[in-house]
């Protein structure tokens, strides 16, 4: 576990959180004790990745997005700092042979016996709906051959909504449901129909846990909508 994680978790931000946030959780018991794992969870604020690891003893290796680690000005050496020293992985998602670097760095933490969290939907819901799953998360699964671990955070949109900087109080929820096991699927990695029906079987799942609402598209192209047209769909 990295220095600053622990520092972060156990000293300056984990007390706080418990004192002034007061997280429920749900289903402990179905977080394996040891082994590989993928984590994969629903996505509705900035601030998840925060409130998830203090859930689980072990730490969470995610793959954060390049320009965290890329940012200029002392935003993006604070970027730098917090997301370096808790250990997160960078990865391009422009795609093409980005996606595969992204494959085999998620594929390196899981060899390492380590536990990998991954948001399928890509990027933060716009409206608190569960969007459709990126196939990803499926390739990681049957080429990698670990189970699946759905958790749901609730009411993080709450704390911290899309587009807010200022943190506000109100009590999270974190729901773990029990392991999930693709091992019927193994070998069929290149089947992009496998894959698709891999990612909706985790996504449906998140759904159910979270009492969510399905929507069976992308959200980051609900995003690339006017702000007014993705409010009056929600």
């Amino acid at each position: 576990m990295p220095l600053l994680y622990w520092l972060i978790k156990f000293v300056f931000v984990g007390p706080f959180l418990h004192t002034f946030y007061r997280p429920w959780t749900v289903g402990v018991e179905n977080i394996p004790e040891s082994g590989p794992v993928i984590i994969a969870s629903n996505h509705l604020s900035f601030i998840d990745s925060i409130f998830l690891p203090f859930v689980f003893d072990r730490h969470i290796v995610f793959l954060a997005k390049q320009e965290y680690f890329t940012g200029r000005g002392i935003k993006g050496a604070l970027n730098r700092f917090f997301f370096s020293g808790v250990g997160q992985v960078p990865i391009d998602r422009s795609g093409g042979k980005a996606s595969e670097a992204a494959l085999q760095a998620g594929m390196k933490v899981l060899a390492q016996g380590r536990q990998l969290g991954i948001y399928p939907e890509g990027t933060r819901s716009p409206d608190g709906r569960l969007y459709r799953g990126r196939t990803g998360i499926a390739r990681l699964v049957l080429e990698s051959g670990v189970p699946v671990l759905p958790v749901v955070l609730i009411d993080t949109d709450k704390v911290l909504p899309e587009g807010s900087y200022r943190p506000r109080l109100y009590k999270v929820g974190v729901v773990i449901g029990e392991p999930m096991d693709f091992s019927r699927f193994s070998g069929m990695a290149s089947d992009r129909f496998v894959l698709r029906s891999v990612t909706d079987e985790i996504m449906h799942e998140l759904s159910r846990l979270s009492g969510q609402e399905y929507v069976d598209v992308y959200a980051s192209s609900v995003k690339k909508r006017p702000v007014a047209a993705v409010r009056q769909r929600a």
